[in-house]
């Protein structure tokens, strides 16, 4: 299995926010993201329509 990287872009000096590439096996992700995650319950409870 690959490592996962992280490269810092950008710090803000004030309030310490971070923009930055985090690089997978699977792909590269832009971060800051906003990542929803749904647990294995709700999944259950869901159709593939709304999926």
């Amino acid at each position: 299995m690959a490592a996962i990287k992280y490269r810092l872009i950008k710090k803000d000096s004030r309030t310490n926010a971070r923009l930055g590439i985090l690089e997978t096996p699977h792909g590269v992700i832009e971060t800051p993201v906003f990542m929803p995650v749904g647990t294995q319950a709700t999944v259950k409870a869901m159709t593939p329509e709304e999926l």
